[in-house]
């Protein structure tokens, strides 16, 4: 069977979850959209569910997979519904909508309710992308308070930059939501994952934990607060030791410059590993630490060997290389590489 092995660590998952609700402060939801980031969203919400305030995903269908799983801690649909006839089906599933334009919200105050719902109304306090604008958000709440359909309205925004050291565009937002929520009473939620990690003035009544829930930091590097959950890993099916001056790989991007064992191991951009992750980016051989050489193929890719051969086991990330920096190499998002990993078998410890 192909070596390659995407282990999900269910313990480091709940030990993130507890390390941010204790960062946050307040309540936590899990949020397990696209599939946990890559990594199982039902095994992870099962592995959270009893320690979850609750979970987050971003529409109906991953939450009915959820339920249908067992999971019966609040869901939050953070896009809400796409059409007006599924809120007959966040009623029967027990579902937390976000509303966060004009026509949701008239769908949903049309709708005919057996018993009222909690709603989470969404801000555009600056990211321009969804939300009421704050000069509409009053008289959408307002709206939503005198219905009796409603039992509860949690306020809410997504922050734009909260991931960059410059926090002018975080505080701006965090100041545009403060005034147009004033005067208006309930719960509130503004912090991300990189909000929960470093911008406490976010820190109200629900965070929201994405990315760092799975060992990820969202501001790149490896922080020491967070366990990284996925690993992936191979091994070496074959070698070769080539001479100075010989060429490795499509394209004959990378030379040698001494005599040099070359490792061919079994993972490519075909099972979601990024093409654009060439020569120098790190991996680790049975610990050590060394690179990739040549291009990254579909089904495989090239690695230079200190020592060992077929057989040695390769961390393409993990514990010793942490995945924001194949991110880096590649030019791309740790979001992207853990939510497109594929074709590996998938294993699950506690």
């Amino acid at each position: 069977m192909r070596p390659l092995l995407c282990e999900i660590r269910l313990n480091r998952l709940r030990e993130n979850y507890h390390t941010l609700k204790q960062l946050h402060g307040g309540k936590l939801l899990a949020v397990i959209k696209a599939d946990a980031y890559g990594h199982g969203a039902v095994r992870c919400a099962q592995a959270l569910d009893g320690i979850a305030d609750g979970f987050a995903v971003a529409m109906l269908e991953e939450a009915l997979l959820l339920r249908e799983n067992g999971i019966r801690k609040p869901i939050v649909l953070l896009e809400g519904v796409f059409d007006a006839d599924e809120y007959a089906q966040v009623e029967q599933w027990d579902l937390w909508p976000v509303i966060h334009h004009q026509a949701q919200l008239e769908s949903f105050l049309a709708h005919s309710w057996q018993s009222p719902r909690t709603v989470w109304l969404k801000m555009d306090s600056g990211m321009h992308r969804a939300g009421f604008f704050p000069h509409n958000y009053a008289a959408a709440y307002t709206a939503l308070q005198q219905s009796p359909h409603v039992a509860e309205i949690i306020k809410m925004s997504h922050f734009a930059c909260a991931d960059e050291t410059d926090r002018a565009m975080t505080e701006l937002q965090t100041e545009t939501f403060d005034l147009a929520c004033e005067g208006l009473a309930g719960a509130e939620s503004l912090a991300n994952s990189a909000a929960i990690l470093d911008y406490p003035p976010s820190h109200r009544d629900w965070g929201r934990a994405g990315l760092a829930l799975y060992g990820i930091s969202p501001f790149g590097g490896n922080d020491a607060r967070l366990k990284p959950v996925m690993r992936l890993s191979t091994r070496v099916f074959a070698e070769r030791v080539l001479q100075p001056h010989e060429p490795v790989g499509y394209g004959a991007t990378f030379y040698t410059k001494r005599s040099s064992r070359i490792g061919l191991i079994a993972c490519g951009y075909g099972d979601g590993y990024p093409r654009h992750a060439g020569t120098d980016t790190p991996i680790a051989a049975d610990g050590e630490r060394t690179r990739i050489v040549g291009r990254v193929s579909m089904d495989m890719m090239t690695v230079e060997l200190k020592h060992g051969g077929i057989g040695n086991e390769i961390e393409l990330f993990g514990d010793t290389v942490h995945v924001n920096e194949i991110s880096a190499a590649a030019g791309t998002l740790a979001y992207e590489i853990v939510c497109n990993i594929k074709r590996a078998q998938r294993i699950y410890s506690e």
